[in-house]
């Protein structure tokens, strides 16, 4: 499922991410990994807070739904 319909609260496993290279490349720098965990804290006006490893990170609606989870 993509990231920005995931339960809030849950330990969710990242399993795909639909961008070009850059995008990734970027991602990963910011932990945002195949086989990472991340969980999401909340979601208002678009946009999606989530926590990978010990920091919070706010996602746009575009890139959330480019995430895909399981």
């Amino acid at each position: 499922m993509p990231l920005i319909v995931a339960p809030i609260g849950r330990d969710l496993t990242v399993v795909r991410i639909l961008t070009d290279d850059k995008t990734k490349k970027h991602l990963e720098s910011l932990g945002i990994t195949l086989s990472s965990t991340i969980s999401v804290i909340s979601q208002s006006g678009g946009s999606t807070i989530c926590m990978i490893k010990d920091g919070r990170l706010a996602l746009d609606r575009n890139l959330a739904t480019k995430i895909l989870v399981a």
